[in-house]
């Protein structure tokens, strides 16, 4: 089989689509031979990715818009229907981090992170499902975190939202897997992207900090084809990072360790 014929033809959607592993996996896509659905709140963002994909240019639709505000999301699908007529991958890569402990944190910021991290992309894939339930076909990526799988300091609110896609996800999977609908939950650790910067403190503002640990992870590429092969393996959780990822192991085998390490790591 040839690298381009799993993708080739296919109609992927990816959120979050303006930097890091959203930017990286637009362009993996297109290089097989998919057209590509670019969305993300940046709209200068995304021109910026599908001018930089070159001569693959032709195959990036951008399609500019908030996970938070979910009352629009119908239409926008419904748009993107009609133009395409299918939906073969959703990749919902879009989100956002918190640094900030609990005591510092606000109900209305919980709610807020909520909102884009858990009900942006459930409210989107709502939307896209009956598509591919029509069709008999299609796979659903969310992504999720290593601090999805357990707590972690500073993280609360993105913690408890990631943890609560990995319900959501494995219920869309047993309910659907009937009409040939796959679903998989991308689990990063460290990738080096800019979602600390962009993280949320106690007052609702921008991090602004690039954590040493995140400098210090995979280059978003590297995660890109990780995923890739994951998706072409129709991996249930793909994992995607290096060592770090042995807490999950840890967390699930030998948890007083884990509660040991964790509370020796700097979260920043």
């Amino acid at each position: 089989m040839k690298i381009n014929d799993f993708f080739s033809g296919r109609i992927a959607w990816i959120t979050g689509a303006s930097s890091g592993i959203g930017e990286a996996l637009v362009y993996e896509f297109v290089r097989r031979g998919s057209t590509v659905i670019a969305s993300s709140n940046d709209e200068s963002g995304l021109q910026r990715v599908k001018t930089s994909a070159g001569r693959f240019a032709g195959k990036i639709h951008c399609v500019p818009f908030d996970l938070s505000e979910t009352a629009l999301i119908d239409d926008i699908v419904n748009e993107q229907i009609r133009r395409f007529e299918r939906i073969d991958f959703l990749l919902n890569i879009g989100g956002i981090s918190q640094r900030a402990l609990i005591v510092e944190t606000p109900l209305w910021l919980d709610r807020k992170i909520f909102e884009i991290n858990y009900f942006g992309t459930i409210a989107l894939t709502k939307a896209v499902l009956p598509h591919m339930i029509r069709e008999k076909s299609g796979h659903i990526l969310a992504t999720s975190s290593i601090s999805g799988r357990f707590g972690f300091p500073l993280r609360s609110a993105y913690s408890a939202s990631k943890q609560a896609l990995h319900g959501f996800f494995e219920t869309l999977y047993l309910e659907n897997k009937k009409f040939n609908i796959r679903s998989t939950v991308i689990i990063p650790g460290r990738v080096r992207t800019n979602i600390s910067l962009h993280a949320l403190d106690g007052d609702g503002k921008e991090h602004g900090k690039m954590d040493r640990g995140q400098n210090e992870g995979i280059p978003p590429e590297k995660a890109a084809k990780i995923i890739i092969r994951g998706i072409k393996r129709n991996k249930r959780e793909i994992l995607v990072g290096r060592n770090e990822l042995l807490l999950l192991h840890i967390r699930r085998y030998l948890p007083s360790l884990f509660f040991r390490i964790a509370g020796r790591i700097n979260p920043n």
